[in-house]
């Protein structure tokens, strides 16, 4: 898929094509399309495409069916290999849709319609047809395929009957012995269900066993004498089953060319009625190719838009006209206007009616398109970065016989320098000689383009009361963006508008603008939500042995544990300890104050037990011991 028929969205066109499709070869072809170079391919196209749509309208759908691997088939059996039963089916199935084609095709030539004579290339091949169909049902085969295999599959059931009765029999003669009532099959023998411990009584051979081991499933020997037989039976339907495919084959093999060309000529309809279902499916209309260079549309569509949403295009390009230059507003249309043109053109050449009352079309020797901002960040390119490049290599391509198109010519930059950018590029297509179509925002474009010979400007319909775009495009005139307008009918309010005017014209006297604020009216959003700053925890200044009072009850206390990080602190009240909060007690006098620098506050805090255990571990190691703390 080349650059072109992504931008034009040719590829959308031929994926809803394939879908119309039913052989892998129509489908490959319709990928592969691109459009005709020969005047005389494109005419018998184009003529194909006409009378597969008035095939359809008269007789409907065709029974054309995939013959997927059907080429696969032939090739085994010309390699002299032998078919298998499910692929003579397959040719079976094959020539079935044959035949159904060849009749649709028939009632086709009441119309003389020249595809229908398409059926001269057809056979149905009924003497295969019918030897498959006899010899081979539901991918075996049959019983009947010859008398011999009807014999021989005769014997085996009688066999098989045998066997089965002889068990039967000993069963109900030896039903002490049996674990079950029934007989059943193991690897092909039929065989008893005898219980472990009259193994010996009865006579046969031990097939296989139970899970358990308790049950022997034996085969009784007055029925191993019918499996012997039964296995010679088999031998000879397998021989005589091979001998019946090989025939088969061998006959397929020579009607060979005779499929391979039902097989071409069926590819070749389906692609042709493809065309035929896609021409009905968009109602479109068969072009008039012509030799000079001109383009004519009658109320054209784009074919993946709406069509209620879809505003008809007229067009006219030729004569002494090479090139439109399209103005008017932003979301006019312009851009789907040039597309349309462009959409319309391939498809023509590609043998593909178009979405038009009435079409007349020239051959182009290619489609040079530049849409779309191009941006690439592995590239490194910009907006207008990708424009100049696709320009320039567009302008190294370009011939007489061209079709371009450019959108939003000469944009991207400053626009003093693009505008002198899109002038030069102007030149260069005008010398070309070619067909060409460019949009624009540039009013120094709109003045070049006419004074310029050979060019005229366009412009896209807007109506100015309703602020709408008609999305119409009139030839002849030069359109204006509007942008002011359609920024006002979106919103913009009073004192952005006229600033727009100050700078965009330079007008000091403010325009009225009636019925809109002077404002924008602001509406609420969402707001970051950040941490508050954590206060710094005053420092507790609070040392053990400092005499303080406790509050609420004002009892006068001794810190004798200080304050932990949660600010939690242990102080010595008459008769007990408490934990308490540092911001309830308050500091009365400072422990220096009250004892010596190195005093012992185990005096005051720690019971006489403890002090002597302590000493005593002091000195040696006390087996046992414990200090006791009080809680």
């Amino acid at each position: 898929m080349n650059r072109e028929e992504r931008i034009l969205e040719f590829d959308k066109i031929k994926q809803i094509w394939m879908e119309l499709a039913f052989t892998q070869k129509a489908k490959q072809k319709i990928e592969d399309m691109v459009p005709y170079l020969s005047e005389i391919e494109l005419t018998a196209a184009l003529r194909e495409t006409t009378e597969s749509c008035a095939l359809l309208e008269k007789c409907g759908n065709p029974p054309i069916v995939s013959l997927n691997g059907m080429e696969e088939i032939i090739a085994i059996a010309s390699r002299g290999e032998c078919l298998a039963p499910s692929q003579l089916e397959q040719v079976k199935t094959a020539l079935v849709a044959v035949s159904r084609l060849m009749s649709y095709l028939e009632r086709g030539k009441a119309y003389n319609n020249a595809l229908a004579y398409y059926v001269e290339n057809l056979d149905d091949l009924e003497e295969l047809k019918r030897e498959i169909g006899e010899a081979v049902y539901n991918d075996e085969v049959a019983d009947r395929a010859s008398s011999m295999l009807w014999d021989i599959r005769q014997n085996i059931q009688r066999s098989e009957e045998k066997m089965r009765e002889k068990a039967e029999q000993i069963i109900r003669s030896n039903k002490e012995c049996m674990s079950d009532c029934f007989s059943t099959s193991r690897n092909g023998h039929i065989c008893i269900p005898v219980k472990k411990e009259y193994k010996y009584k009865i006579s046969g051979s031990v097939i296989d066993k139970s899970a358990s081991g308790n049950t022997l499933f034996m085969e009784p020997l007055s029925s191993a004498k019918y499996y012997e037989q039964l296995q010679q039976l088999k031998l000879e339907e397998e021989d005589e089953v091979k001998r019946i495919l090989y025939t088969l084959t061998v006959l397929t093999d020579s009607y060979a060319e005779a499929l391979l060309q039902n097989i071409r000529t069926m590819e070749k309809l389906d692609f042709a009625f493809s065309k035929g279902k896609l021409s009905l499916l968009y109602k479109g209309c068969a072009p008039k190719m012509i030799q000079e260079r001109a383009i004519r549309l009658t109320n054209a569509r784009h074919p993946l838009l709406p069509k209620e949403s879809c505003i008809p295009l007229n067009f006219s390009i030729g004569e002494d006209i090479r090139g439109i230059v399209i103005t008017g507003p932003n979301t006019g249309g312009k851009t789907v206007a040039i597309k349309t043109v462009a959409l319309c053109c391939m498809m023509a050449q590609c043998g593909l009616h178009v979405l038009c009352e009435k079409a007349e079309i020239c051959m182009c020797s290619n489609f040079l398109c530049d849409i779309g901002d191009g941006q690439n960040l592995s590239e490194n390119l910009s907006t207008f970065s990708a424009h100049i490049t696709n320009v320039l290599d567009i302008l190294k391509r370009i011939n007489s016989e061209s079709l371009v198109i450019m959108d939003e010519l000469g944009s991207g930059t400053d626009p003093q320098e693009g505008m002198g950018i899109a002038v030069a590029i102007l030149e260069e297509l005008k010398k070309s000689n070619a067909l060409f179509l460019v949009t624009t925002h540039y009013p120094e474009i709109k003045t070049f383009a006419k004074k310029e010979e050979g060019i005229i400007n366009a412009k896209m319909a807007f109506d100015a009361e309703k602020l709408k775009p008609l999305y119409q495009l009139v030839i002849g005139e030069a359109g204006e963006s509007c942008a002011l307008q359609i920024a006002r009918r979106l919103g913009m309010p009073a004192d952005m508008l006229n600033l727009a005017m100050k700078a965009a014209y330079g007008t000091e006297k403010e325009q009225s603008f009636e019925g809109i604020p002077r404002t924008l009216e602001k509406t609420s959003s969402a707001h970051i939500k950040r941490n508050k700053p954590q206060k710094k925890r005053k420092e507790i200044t609070f040392r053990r042995g400092d005499s303080v009072m406790v509050f609420p009850d004002k009892k006068v206390g001794i810190v004798c544990e200080e304050a932990d990080d949660k600010g939690i602190l242990r102080v010595q009240l008459p008769g007990k300890k408490i934990r308490i909060n540092y911001k309830r007690i308050k500091l009365l006098v400072a422990a220096e104050k009250l004892y010596p620098e190195d005093y012992d506050f185990s005096i005051i805090f720690d019971t006489v037990a403890n002090r002597k255990l302590r000493h005593q571990m002091e000195r040696k190691y006390v087996e046992g011991a414990m200090l006791q703390y009080e809680e």
